[in-house]
C-alpha cells in the first residue's frame, strides 16, 4: 500500500506526542526507540543528539518505520514507512516553532531547560512512503 494520509493516519500525525521509530542495526536487528515529532503536511521531523545510535543507523540504512500508540481493544494502528535523512543546519528545537508549540506544555511541566533541549541539535526528516493500518 502506497502512502494515503487519511483521516486516521493524519489524526495519529497531529495529535499524538510520541512515536516509535524504528531503525536497523549494522547487524541488521530493529532498534524501536520513543521520540517526539513534527509534522509539516510532507515530512515528520524528529530531533535527535548527535551521537544517537539512530543517526548512525540511518546513515547505513534510510529506511525506517514510524508507529503510534493503538486504540482501545487494539484498533486505530498506523505504520508509517519511509526514506530518513539527516537534515544540515537546522534549527535546535527551542527555535522550532511546531515543535515550540506541540511540546510546550510537556517541556514546562517536565522542566526541561533550553540547554538540554537544544543538545538534540540533529534534525532528521522522514518522507513517508507507504502506510499499513487498522482502522
Amino acid at each position: 500500500m502506497g502512502f494515503e494520509l487519511t483521516e486516521q493516519v493524519q489524526r495519529h500525525l497531529s495529535d499524538e506526542t510520541i512515536g516509535w521509530l524504528t531503525t536497523v542495526t549494522a547487524s541488521g536487528r530493529p532498534a524501536p526507540r520513543p521520540v517526539w515529532f513534527t509534522w509539516d503536511g510532507t515530512t515528520i521531523t524528529i530531533h535527535s543528539q548527535p551521537d544517537a545510535a539512530k543517526l548512525r543507523h540511518i546513515a547505513a540504512n534510510d529506511q525506517v518505520s514510524l508507529h503510534f500508540s493503538q486504540g482501545v481493544g487494539g484498533g486505530d494502528v498506523v505504520v508509517l514507512y519511509g526514506q530518513a535523512r539527516r537534515v544540515p543546519g537546522a534549527q535546535p528545537p527551542t527555535k522550532d516553532p511546531e515543535y515550540q508549540e506541540k511540546y510546550a506544555p510537556i517541556i514546562e511541566q517536565a522542566g526541561f531547560t533550553e540547554e538540554f533541549l537544544d543538545s538534540f541539535s540533529e534534525a532528521i526528516q522522514i518522507t513517508p512512503e507507504r502506510v499499513w493500518a487498522i482502522p
